[in-house]
């Protein structure tokens, strides 16, 4: 433990916060390429290994030092302590005033977690035995719709956390869904996306989840309230408990939409929107890949706890991944980071750690209050390769601005066809590789050897590559549900220590609140009703802009 430890939020004043500004300064000049030709045994040193996961932090600004200064600025901020009250189920959502246990939700059966003098593992387990009862019946034709025919397709209605965690890993683990039963899932507020579900659906086989912990949440509502209207036209009032199932902690509000609440999957204040993906909130995603994937899901995310809350930091992958994000963020100015999964089934992957990272530690305010003067989280950003190569890595390659980038890569293909994969591995390796690497003036020469002088004058520049460009890779062996759970807590952890490190509450997002505010005032001004608007000059337009044009159409 360094004797320095920040308690409140004056981590930038502390000698180690200057040291890393030294040390930055130092080291700033040093070219991976010359790190790499230094030192042949770079990888071994610079890269961790658990259960089939890979990660390679070797293509990356640092030094041993670095990480040494690293560790020590972990230590300062108190990161074990923070991490043990994480672990013990202490209120570290200090806003709220409210517990983190997201890894309770993956704990093995009998291994008690406590918070607030109860098990909450029982609790657990409670729901999730529900859960795999219920998916066993909907997957097995049990569950019977009103016309008494089998459920054929799944449509998940939540937003945010309630959405886009259970459809990033639906579509990952689709080598593992059932083939006679469809999930779909519905977020937007935009009446388009709900019609153009619902349009290939037949209400007598369509099941719907409605997942909001207060049931109130106004998009989700709004779309299980059109989703009611769309299957009344075939069934009547009384049948809406066969096809409307929730995930919610408001059994009045459940009862009073017409859903049994027998049929409601609860969880708890202490799981976060984002980090609710292993909770009930996870039901669709069960339904799609049955209980026993869902519980190897789980299983995976429970390796890397245990990992992460074991694993000396110099050793420990989420801790690495975060500090090195903190190396690039906070001392060398970095604004954004880059999430490449070269898997199609990664697709939704980045989306979901944008949300992850950016609503946890998008943050100018301390934990405490305190106004922070520096910067904190990045921009979360990212598409699959190899389509990210033909779209954005031209600025990666060449651009003016330094882009950390993390690529994740599975070894082994579900749909091996006709040696793709090994292209699409090749070319993850390749631009790693070309990031770190650049392209000489001499190499470009060699490349251009015959040129006349002025096509060479006007090409050399053109060829020329700076490298020194960051990039974790984080390689599976295969994308299973195992490998899947380690790899987003992996993620969940990394946001959690930078979090500790930069002094925020990870757990907390209030301004996701302020445009619902405002979007409440704004609507009923939209109707010539309210005729007196009383916003700024662009809104006021805004509104009026909307009524005239809205009129013509309606």
């Amino acid at each position: 433990m360094s004797p320095y430890v920040i308690r409140y939020h004056d981590i930038n004043a502390s000698p180690i916060w200057a040291r890393l500004h030294q040390h930055q300064r130092a080291t700033r000049h040093l070219h991976m390429r010359e790190l790499f030709e230094r030192d042949p045994e770079r990888f071994a040193r610079f890269h961790l290994e658990l259960d089939g996961l890979l990660l390679d932090y070797s293509k990356n600004r640092i030094t041993g030092r670095t990480l040494e200064l690293l560790v020590e600025l972990a230590d300062a901020a108190d990161l074990a302590g923070w991490m043990a009250r994480l672990k013990g189920g202490e209120r570290v959502n200090v806003s709220e005033n409210r517990a983190v246990l997201h890894t309770a939700l993956r704990s093995p059966r009998g291994v008690p977690v406590w918070c607030d003098g109860r098990d909450v593992s029982r609790d657990v387990h409670a729901v999730l035995d529900r859960m795999a009862a219920f998916c066993r019946r909907v997957r097995g034709g049990d569950w019977r719709g009103f016309s008494g025919r089998a459920i054929t397709d799944v449509v998940n209605l939540g937003i945010g956390g309630s959405d886009l965690g259970p459809l990033a890993v639906s579509e990952a683990l689709a080598p593992y869904a059932s083939p006679t039963l469809k999930v779909h899932y519905v977020s937007n507020v935009d009446g388009a996306h709900l019609a153009r579900t619902l349009e290939r659906l037949d209400p007598q086989t369509t099941l719907f989840v409605v997942a909001s912990k207060s049931f109130t949440t106004p998009e989700t509502l709004l779309n299980a309230e059109a989703a009611r209207a769309w299957f009344r036209r075939a069934g009547g009032e009384a049948d809406v408990a066969r096809h409307f199932v929730a995930v919610s902690s408001n059994a009045p509000a459940v009862r009073a939409f017409g859903i049994d609440p027998a049929n409601m999957f609860e969880f708890w204040d202490w799981v976060g929107g984002r980090y609710s993906t292993w909770s009930a909130i996870g039901l669709s995603l069960m339904l799609a890949i049955g209980p026993e994937h869902f519980a190897d899901f789980l299983a995976g995310g429970h390796a890397m706890d245990r990992h992460f809350f074991s694993a000396p930091f110099d050793a420990n992958m989420p801790v690495i991944l975060a500090l090195v994000g903190v190396w690039y963020n906070t001392f060398y100015g970095a604004h954004t980071h880059a999430i490449m999964p070269y898997d199609h089934g990664l697709r939704r992957f980045p989306a979901h750690i944008q949300q992850l990272d950016m609503e946890s530690n998008g943050k100018r305010v301390g934990r405490y209050g305190e106004r922070l003067d520096f910067d904190t989280g990045p921009v979360i950003w990212g598409e699959e390769g190899v389509n990210s190569q033909h779209a954005f890595f031209q600025l990666l390659h060449q651009g003016t601005r330094l882009v950390p980038s993390d690529f994740i890569v599975p070894m082994n293909s579900h749909y091996p066809v006709d040696g793709q994969h090994a292209v699409l591995v090749a070319n993850a390796f390749a631009q790693t590789e070309a990031l770190m690497r650049g392209k000489t003036e001499a190499e470009a020469l060699a490349e251009l050897a015959g040129l006349p002088g002025e096509a060479l004058d006007m090409l050399l520049p053109q060829k020329l590559f700076p490298g020194n460009q960051p990039s974790n890779t984080i390689a599976i062996d295969r994308l299973t549900p195992y490998s899947l759970g380690m790899l987003l807590a992996l993620y969940e952890h990394k946001v959690f220590v930078q979090g500790v490190i930069w002094g925020i509450n990870s757990f907390d997002q209030w301004g996701v609140e302020y445009g619902k505010q405002l979007a409440a005032r704004i609507l009923p001004q939209l109707s010539e009703a309210e005729p007196c608007l009383r916003h700024d000059a662009s809104t006021n337009g805004l509104i009026q802009f909307f009524r005239r044009h809205h009129e013509r159409q309606g």
